[in-house]
């Protein structure tokens, strides 16, 4: 027994100084001696998982729970494995049981927690997270997890107050600076703004976890910071698998086979900018297979995209390695990543490279930072020549803006009133229904000096939160504006509605460094020109990329100052503004914006230059599609 012990003691000594290889032999000398080792089973079963040996790990752990049945780590490790395996419901009641053995068990009731919001029950969630800091108010994964769940549900407050505890406690604790940051702007809570995004910034060049790269977009114009932040975050969060599901097979299909994957197959505005390409693709030339993450909304919008794939599949209660066998299985040609790092994605799927092209596209508008997403799809204004160096996917290149619009929505004929929309029946109205974190304080300044020198205008904002309306309104109240000049939106049942009430607005003004994309091409759709400042990176050129397409480059700046200058000139000068919303209807018939068929083949065109380059065993430095005639 002695011997036992030892072996053992020191088993767990080289597991925790990271010699796994050597302990799990140790700890399967154990195992053939006495079987039943509760220790031993649950230490290999940690290196089995973490191995990515699940399957094997739930054998042993399986074993376990029978041989110590009452020992809570088993417990927690079978259901560890289960998680693995895809089997969530069942991995929680393993969970729950492990708690039921040991209350305050702090690892599962966190571990149960990430569980349940990826099982989309955020509210269960939040209560594990909030159970592990009633037990200790200062364990630092419960504050970060309980943070994160709290900003989805709008609870920016409560939030930020986790955040700054968090950092007090941990100042270095991963992306910890990122997340309070981040948090902040999407109330435009300006705090330390210009200290703590210097702080950041610095991090992410030292190569710190300080942001996430989606966050840093906010920051940062930087498409060389963007790039470091996504290097960073994609070695931690999703490094190559090591062993690649898809082994350099050429397929022989008679049609490509195309899937594209995200969770935003919904009422989203992923799900609209997209339902236009997916109902267009040529059905003799690709099958098209639809991977969904995210939750079945039921809506209109939905049952379009059901409709419009060949192959529909819900995988959301999926495990990651599953879906990545699945197409592994299907024999996919080419998967588009609708989702990149935003919400409810899975980049891990792509780690496991089941597909021979991966492309990454349209939801997350920079570099992955890794080297198994083959391609990026863009268009040459929002990846000009010289920032090509700026990203790790080859660049294919749309020959007009890479972003699609929602053409086939029908924005409804009824203009709501003036008085409807709670604004002045006189003066102009600009116009910015961008998200709240989009709303820079430089940028802010800007407005508020448009305001004080165009007598009687408003600003038209797009507010989701009474948080961010009394910090702007306070702002606004700083820079010596009458907060009351400030109007917010409310929320309208249908999407046709909302764009509707653009037709009330006189000018766009976009936000910087994160472009309105979605959000002005809604506008554009609408008649209502948009005022960008193109800046230096992906998220910044959008808006630019958009008026180029629709046939308006004079309203694209490339300062603050010349910005501001353009936005005044056209507030002030009526007749100018009118010849320019004149021409901008005109375009909207003439122009590729809001041509979904062409973008479609522009976009199977690209799919087929990969196929051939991944047939030939080839991957260019990038490539151009040649535009259809018009």
């Amino acid at each position: 027994m002695s011997s036992e012990n030892d072996k053992l003691i020191h088993a767990i000594e080289l597991q925790n100084q990271g010699k796994v290889d050597q302990a799990a032999v140790l700890f399967r000398e154990i195992l053939a001696i006495n079987p039943g080792s509760p220790a031993a089973i649950y230490s290999l079963c940690v290196i089995l998982l973490n191995k990515g040996a699940g399957s094997e790990a739930l054998t042993l752990s399986e074993y376990g729970t029978k041989a110590a049945p009452n020992f809570a780590p088993m417990r927690f490790v079978y259901g560890a494995a289960l998680q693995s395996q895809g089997r969530k419901e069942e991995a929680l009641q393993s969970f729950d049981e492990a708690l039921r053995l040991q209350p305050d068990y702090m690892e599962v009731i966190i571990n149960s927690g990430v569980l349940l919001r990826d099982m989309f029950r955020h509210k269960d969630a939040l209560e594990r997270f909030n159970q592990a800091l009633t037990i200790n108010p200062d364990y630092v994964p419960a504050l970060s997890n309980a943070g994160i769940l709290l900003t989805e549900f709008k609870e920016s407050e409560k939030a930020i107050a986790l955040f700054q505890r968090l950092l007090k406690l941990k100042p270095d604790y991963d992306y910890g600076l990122g997340l309070l940051c981040y948090e902040r702007l999407h109330v435009c809570d300006w705090t330390d703004f210009e200290t703590l995004s210097k702080q950041t910034v610095e991090g992410v060049r030292t190569g710190k976890r300080v942001c996430k790269s989606l966050a840093l977009m906010s920051i940062s114009d930087s498409a060389s910071d963007h790039l470091l932040a996504a290097r960073t975050f994609a070695e931690h969060y999703c490094p190559r698998k090591t062993k690649p599901l898809w082994q350099g097979e050429r397929y022989q299909h008679r049609k490509i086979r195309l899937a594209y994957v995200s969770p935003d197959l919904r009422e989203h505005p992923v799900g609209h900018l997209m339902a236009g390409i997916f109902e267009h693709h040529d059905k003799s030339r690709f099958e098209t297979i639809a991977i969904s993450l995210g939750i079945d909304d039921q809506s209109r919008l939905r049952a379009r995209m059901l409709k419009s794939f060949d192959h529909f599949i819900d995988a959301r209660q999926m495990a990651t390695k599953q879906i990545a066998q699945l197409m592994r299985d299907m024999e996919i040609d080419i998967a588009i990543d609708l989702g990149g790092y935003t919400s409810d994605t899975r980049t891990e799927v792509f780690a496991h490279r089941p597909v021979p092209v991966q492309v990454n596209y349209l939801g997350y508008p920079g570099t992955m930072g890794t080297d198994y997403m083959d391609y990026i799809l863009a268009d040459r204004h929002v990846i000009p020549e010289e920032q090509r160096q700026f990203y790790d996917e080859k660049v294919a290149y749309l020959p007009d803006a890479y972003l699609p619009t929602a053409i086939s929505v029908k924005i409804s004929d009824r203009t709501p009133t003036r008085a409807e929309c709670g604004l002045p029946e006189q003066g102009v109205v600009f116009c910015s229904f961008n998200h709240d974190y989009k709303i820079s304080p430089p940028v802010f300044d800007i407005w508020m000096r448009l305001l004080s020198q165009v007598s009687g205008s408003v600003l038209w904002l797009m507010s989701r939160s009474e948080v961010s309306q009394r910090n702007l309104r306070n702002e606004a109240k700083l820079r010596g504006v009458d907060p009351n000049r400030l109007v917010f939106a409310g929320r309208v049942p249908q999407v046709e509605d909302h764009l509707a009430r653009y037709r009330q607005a006189d000018l766009f003004l976009d936000t910087h460094p994160y472009n309105a994309h979605t959000t002005a091409a809604d506008a554009l759709m609408a008649g209502l020109p948009v005022v960008t400042y193109m800046g230096h990176s992906f998220p910044s050129r959008v808006a630019g990329s958009l008026l180029h397409s629709v046939g308006m480059p004079e309203l694209v700046t490339h300062t603050l100052a010349d910005y501001e200058a353009l936005a005044l000139k056209l507030a002030t000068t009526p007749a100018l503004l009118q010849e320019i919303k004149t021409r901008l209807r005109t375009n909207r018939e003439g122009q590729p914006l809001f041509d979904m068929e062409r973008m479609c083949r522009h976009i199977e065109a690209a799919c087929v230059q990969m196929w051939q380059r991944y047939q030939e065993g080839e991957l260019p430095s990038h490539f151009t599609v040649m535009p259809l005639d018009r």
